[in-house]
């Protein structure tokens, strides 16, 4: 199987459990319990801090949870990034570091989550989702992200190491304004970069869908129709994933509670209408294979009746030739013609007449 295809029954296997992820080992479980869910990496959790204030930055990479603490300096903010989840002891002393609700950290184990807010007395908790586009096999890769928003720090989990992140680091040490505010305005920032890399996922998705739009006009094989499968279902993950993003956006930029800052609502919006935007081009994508995959059967169809009209022509012109030559193949005694010596090729030049006058009537009713 190339890369371009998936057709095969393990791969189908494997692709359908990003639809609906297996939950069985959770069976039972007392609330609050840490069990990681999701997919097992082998890396080691990594953890990025960034302290800051409006003049100074301080970076650096933590080997152990316990030095993650809030910044002891009033005026300094923290960002504590960690990447992999698959290590439940880590989550748990940045949970009792930070104290964090025994099924938040729960629920930031649990990488099933669909897009949404919660309120908490100290801090707010969101799950979003990032997204990565797979050149490799044109699919999409969806990982969860927790972002723990505090008064003083934020925290953002993810599933791995890699994000879309670097954009935000640059501005922090750029000393741009994103260090004149407080850790609302981060969490923007964050938000702002998940959601504009949806946007270029789109593009690449929709130069996907022109191409095998193009290759469908021209020859379309069940290759084709197998890649539009694909897409459809990368389409269906995707909605998933976006759709619930709205209300998660809604409640961010016009809950005073929520966001108390008037100007970072007013951002907050912004991004909401990009989700809006990001919303109806995946309809618009979603629509554009639906015609697709109309458009394949028409085709094949199409294909089917030019091979029919086709073999039904020729099926026509040997039709009476082979009446004439069943006629004189005849072995009666009182035939005329076969007495008569240029009986055999006056035969044969009516058949050709009788072939070529066919032709000639199927070219003027313009049926070939």
């Amino acid at each position: 199987m190339s890369d371009n295809q998936v057709t095969s029954k393990g791969s189908y296997r494997q692709r359908s459990g990003r639809l609906i992820r297996k939950r069985g080992k959770k069976v039972g479980a007392a609330p609050g319990t840490l069990i990681h869910i999701g997919a097992v990496s082998t890396d080691e959790i990594r953890i990025r801090r960034i302290i800051y204030n409006p003049t100074t930055l301080d970076e650096a990479t933590l080997q152990q949870a316990a030095q993650c603490t809030p910044p002891s300096t009033p005026s300094d903010l923290a960002w504590f990034n960690i990447d992999g989840l698959h290590n439940a002891d880590v989550i748990r002393k940045l949970g009792d570091t930070f104290r964090l609700h025994p099924l938040i950290m729960e629920d930031i184990l649990n990488t099933d989550h669909r897009p949404k807010i919660e309120v908490h007395e100290n801090y707010l908790y969101i799950v979003l989702k990032m997204l990565q586009y797979r050149d490799d096999s044109r699919s999409i890769a969806i990982e969860q992200v927790s972002l723990i928003v505090g008064d003083n720090y934020v925290l953002s989990f993810q599933e791995q190491q890699g994000d879309v992140f670097d954009g935000v680091r640059e501005r922090l040490r750029s000393g741009w304004r994103i260090r004149q505010l407080g850790t609302d305005y981060l969490a923007y920032a964050l938000i702002d970069a998940i959601v504009d890399n949806y946007f270029l996922i789109l593009e690449k998705l929709g130069d996907e869908i022109e191409d095998l739009e193009q290759e469908l006009i021209e020859r379309p094989t069940p290759a084709t129709l197998h890649t539009i499968h694909h897409f459809k279902r990368e389409m269906l993950l995707l909605r998933k994933a976006v759709w619930p993003l709205r209300e998660v956006l809604s409640s961010l930029s016009r809950d005073e509670d929520v966001v108390r800052n008037s100007e970072i609502r007013l951002f907050l919006r912004d991004v909401y209408d990009h989700s809006i935007h990001i919303m109806d081009n995946i309809d618009t994508l979603r629509d554009m294979l639906t015609g697709l995959l109309d458009l394949y059967v028409s085709s094949v169809s199409q294909r089917m009746n030019e091979i029919m009209k086709v073999l039904t022509i020729f099926a026509s012109i040997f039709m009476p030739l082979t009446f004439i030559a069943g006629v004189y193949g005849m072995n009666f005694d009182y035939m005329p013609e076969l007495a008569v010596r240029w009986a055999y090729p006056a035969v044969l030049l009516l058949m050709f007449a009788v072939g070529a006058g066919l032709l000639m009537y199927f070219k003027w009713r313009k049926w070939l």
